[in-house]
């Protein structure tokens, strides 16, 4: 989770910056000039930075962005200390800060791994994979993943161990699911875990969001449906994994893509 009162931070001081290039360029730096006056270092500033800040803010905000993952939850796709890149267009250029659709690109599609603003608090940013199309009947039971009826079929990898924030480690079987066509890994704790049934539909215009570790991830069936309008882009690769508790970099990490 990251608070995304940085991309309002950072669209401030681009326009500021803007504002001040301008308004000299108006008004003020050709009677400075006739005065021979010392340009002002909020001026300078401002003209140095306005290009750079400029080009950043475009990236970042229609192009791709970059985003730690500071949990389990997408286990074992993503790991906790993992820094993705995602694209921002991938489902429709959007208006920074206002999150208002501009440019329609395309439609998120199940399996995607979506960075979205959580709906309980849209200052907040969460990564999960999306499981639920709009109209969809979701049924999670017994450790088993139903949509619309049909089984998503799981089959049995291995065992394995789904390790906690403070070492402790849940005994956990490595299963692969296929999800209509998208086959990814899942995690599934082998005692206890989640046991509670989940059923709804989901509303037109929202989506269904799960985490892989299944037996430890805050999403859809905790707290609901994702709006179409919180969605941000969708996780392409990662480009750097970060092992903190080793303290070292996963080197065999680095440049592998997300799916």
């Amino acid at each position: 989770m990251i608070d995304f009162n940085f991309a309002f931070f950072l669209t401030a001081v681009t326009l500021l910056s803007g504002v001040i290039v301008l308004i000299d360029k108006l008004f003020l730096r050709k009677k400075r000039v006739e005065r021979g006056a010392n340009e002002p270092v909020i001026i300078d500033y401002a003209r140095s930075f306005f290009p750079v800040l400029l080009l950043v803010w475009v990236i970042r905000s229609f192009v791709v962005q970059p985003y730690r993952v500071p949990t389990g939850s997408l286990e074992p796709t993503i790991l906790p200390g993992d820094f993705i890149v995602v694209t921002q267009f991938s489902y429709g250029l959007r208006m920074p800060v206002l999150n208002t659709k501009v440019v329609p690109i395309a439609d998120p599609k199940r399996g995607d791994i979506v960075l979205f603003r959580f709906p309980v608090d849209p200052a907040v940013i969460f990564v999960k994979r999306l499981v639920g199309m709009p109209g969809d009947h979701i049924v999670y039971k017994n450790k088993t993943l139903y949509i619309n009826g049909a089984e998503m079929k799981q089959t049995l990898v291995g065992k394995t161990f789904d390790v906690q924030p403070d070492g402790y480690k849940y005994p956990a079987y490595l299963k692969t699911e296929d999800l209509m066509g998208v086959n990814h890994q899942i995690l599934n704790q082998i005692d206890g875990g989640e046991t509670l049934t989940t059923d709804v539909i989901v509303p037109a215009g929202h989506y269904f969001m799960m985490g892989d570790n299944r037996d430890d991830s805050d999403d859809s069936r905790v707290w609901g449906f994702v709006p179409e309008k919180n969605l941000i882009g969708k996780a392409q690769f990662i480009w750097l994994s970060w092992d903190s508790e080793n303290h070292t970099i996963r080197w065999n990490r680095l440049g592998e893509r997300v799916h």
